[in-house]
Order: C-alpha cells, then structure tokens, then sequence
C-alpha cells in the first residue's frame, strides 16, 4: 500500500473526529430534554432508510458472510452509543470525555490480550501521549459514578467494535459495508426502545441534532471509518481519533461560553504529538492490509470509489452460501 492512500485514510479520520466532535453539545443539549435511547432509534431509523435508498444497488449479490459481518458490527455499534449517550446524560460533560477516550488505551491491550498481537514501542508512545492530552483535556475532577462506568462500557465497546472492523472493511466494498452497520445500529436501537415506547420530539432543537447526527455524523462518519479503516491499522485509528476531545473543545469555545485555556492548549498539543508519533511509527507489520508482518502483500482493501466487492467463489467442497468458521468477524 503506498503512502498516498494512507495519507488519504488518515485525513478522513481527522474529519471523522472532527464531525463526532461538533455532536457533543448538540447531543449534550438533546439529550437533557429527551430519551437518549428514543433519540438514537429515531437517528439511525433515518439514517438507514437515507442509506438504504442511495446504496441499495450496492448490496445486491452479497452473501450470508457479509449481512452477517456488517449487522454484528452494527449491533456492537448500536450498544456502544447506547451506553455513551446515557452516560454522558448523568455524568459532567469533562469525564465523559476523558473515559470515552480510553479506547485508545483499551484496543491495543485487547489486541495484545485477545490475540497477542504485537504492539511497537513508538505506537505505545503514542498510546500514552495520547492518554496524557485526553487527561490534560477532560478531566477536571473524576469520581466513579454511574455516568462514568456506564461511559466506560461504551470505551470498551468501541474498541471491539474497532478491532473487529478490521478485517471486514479490507474484503468489502465500504459504502455497502456501512450501510449494513447502520441497518445494525438502527435495529439495535429501536428493539432497546420499544420497551419504553418511541416518542416523536416535540422540540425543533431536538430535531435539528437528530437529522445533522443522522445525515453527517451518521452516513458520513460511519462510511468514511469504514473506508479509511481498510488502510490503517486498528490502533493508529484509535490514536488518530483521539483528535475527537481536541475539536469537541473547540466548538465548545466557538459555539459556547467556554474559554481557550491553557488546558485546552497542552491538551491538544499532547493529543497532536501522539498523532505525529502513531503516523511516524506505523510500521508495515501493523499493516491490517498487508498479508503478514513485513511482506507487503495486498489483501484488497476497497477505496471508496471501486466496484462493490461481493462475497468470495466457494471453493470446492463448500456447500454455496455457507462460510467457513472464522475467529472473529
């Protein structure tokens, strides 16, 4: 893989993180006046249906291996926002932060824990400049209440749901991959909150966050991650993301009271560097589109613009439609 599609993936990261960082007051705001599980079935209920009539054509000829890898990831997904938004209801916007940022800590420990997969030493200085500038940033007081537990399941959850991105968004067309999470997210939120009953908004405030959360920070977001994880490793994503805090505090200081601060400034400084070092320091070995450590062999990771990547011949001996088993998804 050449250094242009990498740099091309780490730049739609960066607006990735930037787009999540742009939700986290209007969410906040939502949030405090309406169900946040009743706010996410609503989100990705739109955002499926917008996806499902753009990329319909795209999901012909898929197999039972691809709904099935893309719903499983939704579903992951869909119980990483649920657990995130109730958080951030009933715990201080600044530990929020800080915990939901420790998936940039969680995922290379579950990678090295699950599947002992080596880590660099230069990316676990990343790691932990990163988990500095997000310390700096967030956290301005921490007590271990619901908010911040229910907060941190929603970390752990996000780097499973990053780690198991991997391999899929390599074989699979991105736009169709994406589509199917959000069929996942969408289903997964609204079984959550039908116990309670879906309410419809009353507040044009509310819907104004769920459509822009819907349409940008949910079609966007998700297809452009799904892309750019084809050519970067799992933990250069997670550090990559950890911009996400950085832009968060920048329209808060742009569309709130909120001050630059010094804090604000080291923070962000410490989270740049440890983006840098990452970038730098991603070696082939890290490679998820590489066919091993240091061979550089492709594995057919898709860019967005290429033909949609249906399931793989079966081979002899291998009834159709049925996958062989796999570790993971």
């Amino acid at each position: 893989m050449g250094p242009g599609i990498r740099s091309r993936a780490t730049v739609a990261l960066v607006l990735v993180t930037a787009i999540w960082g742009s939700t986290f007051f209007l969410i906040k705001g939502a949030v405090a006046a309406y169900d946040p599980v009743d706010f996410l079935a609503i989100r990705f209920a739109i955002a499926a249906l917008i996806m499902g009539a753009l990329f319909h054509r795209r999901l012909r000829g898929l197999g039972r291996r691809a709904w099935r890898d893309g719903l499983v990831l939704g579903f992951v997904y869909g119980l990483a926002q649920v657990a995130q938004t109730w958080g951030l209801r009933i715990t201080d916007a600044s530990i929020s932060g800080f915990v939901t940022g420790t998936y940039v800590i969680i995922t290379p420990l579950l990678m090295w824990l699950l599947w002992r997969r080596p880590i660099g030493r230069g990316m676990w200085a990343a790691v932990i400049l990163a988990f500095a500038g997000l310390a700096v940033l967030s956290l301005t007081g921490f007590s271990a209440d619901a908010g911040a537990l229910i907060t941190l399941v929603s970390a752990i959850i996000y780097a499973v749901h990053i780690i198991l991105l991997e391999k899929p968004s390599q074989r699979m067309d991105a736009t169709a991959l994406a589509t199917i999470q959000i069929f996942g997210i969408a289903l997964t939120c609204g079984i959550l909150a039908i116990p309670g009953g879906i309410e419809l908004p009353a507040s044009g405030e509310v819907w104004g966050a769920i459509l822009y959360t819907a349409v940008i920070a949910g079609i966007v977001t998700m297809t452009l991650q799904t892309w750019a994880q084809g050519h970067l490793s799992p933990t250069r994503t997670a550090v990559i993301m950890t911009l996400e805090p950085v832009f968060a505090s920048t329209f808060a200081v742009l569309f709130s009271d909120e001050s630059l601060t010094a804090r604000l400034l080291l923070g962000g400084a410490l989270i740049l560097a440890a983006m840098v070092v990452g970038v730098l320091t991603d070696t082939p070995g890290e490679d998820p589109a590489s066919g091993g450590p240091g061979t550089g062999a492709p594995r057919g990771a898709a860019s967005a613009g290429d033909a949609p990547i249906t399931e793989e011949a079966d081979p002899p001996g291998r009834p159709p439609g049925r996958d062989a088993p796999e570790p993971a998804v």
